[in-house]
């Protein structure tokens, strides 16, 4: 085996709370990661030395603000095997929340490990990752997992949260950075970490229990992303949130026909994307 194709899913954060700023800059965080099916193209294929990369967006380049960069660069600081040539057909924008750029690098660690057959633990290759970005241990296991720490520490959630999951991303960037300096200010002490299981009874997932913290900053300063989640709530989703820090919101719907209807609404005006969960 020479070359590998790959779907490199995106996620969605059902419930984030943010609990406390940690010694080395970072926030403690508790949430779940549910994996869907909104993907970009991985083309990973030995060659002799070196790596190449290409790609059909033109803000991406072989440089180290490139995560696909940063995934082989780790790997061969730590392991020998020859180069990697990498095309990423990118359909995932960059922040909207959905991980794009950490799904890429999970998968390029993947992909090099089982074309080079290195002897490498799932537990270890989670570790290198947690050293490139906080959400790449995460897709490296995929699924639905309660992400805790920055986000690294990860368990199962043996439980499937179903549905046609409604994709609304604006024309907005926003920085991770800025939400989370902007949530310090009015983060003054440690506060009480959520059991989410809990809010999961006897296959009943009490939806109305999830929020993002994320929320109380972004919507203020961004109220179009306000008006998105209410109109998908008004149209007949389950749940509706700010995935991550943003500007990807998405509702879940119970009812595939209830869920075009909403994508009709949206189309004209966003960037929109119908997709699946995936489970573990």
């Amino acid at each position: 085996m020479s070359v590998l194709i790959i779907k490199s899913n995106s996620k969605v954060n059902i419930g984030l709370n943010i609990l406390n700023l940690r010694s080395d800059g970072y926030h403690n965080i508790n949430t779940i990661f549910q994996e869907i099916d909104f993907h970009d193209t991985l083309i990973v294929e030995k060659q002799k030395s070196g790596f190449n990369f290409s790609s059909n967006v033109n803000w991406l380049s072989n440089s180290n603000d490139n995560l696909c960069f940063k995934a082989w660069e780790k790997l061969k600081s730590l392991y020998d095997f020859g180069g990697v040539s990498i095309k990423l057909e990118k359909n995932i924008p960059p922040g909207k929340g959905l991980g794009g750029g950490s799904s890429n690098a999970a998968n390029v660690l993947k992909a090099i490990v089982k074309l080079y057959k290195l002897k490498i633990t799932k537990n270890k290759l989670e570790q290198i990752g947690s050293e490139i970005g906080a959400d790449i241990p995460f897709f490296i296991k995929g699924g639905t997992q309660i992400g805790k720490g920055i986000g690294s520490i990860l368990k199962p959630l043996n439980v499937h949260i179903p549905g046609r999951y409604l994709l609304v991303m604006p024309k907005l960037f926003i920085n991770t950075s800025w939400a989370y300096e902007k949530f310090k200010k009015i983060l003054d002490k440690p506060r009480d970490t959520i059991n989410f299981p809990d809010f999961i009874k006897n296959g009943n997932i009490h939806f109305e229990l999830f929020e993002n913290d994320f929320e109380s900053i972004v919507v203020p300063a961004y109220p179009e992303i306000g008006v998105i989640k209410n109109k998908l709530l008004d149209l007949g989703a389950t749940y509706a949130s700010l995935s991550g820090s943003g500007s990807t919101v998405f509702g879940i719907f119970d009812e595939d026909a209830v869920a075009k209807t909403a994508e009709s609404h949206f189309l004209s005006k966003y960037k929109i994307f119908l997709s699946n969960p995936i489970e573990s």
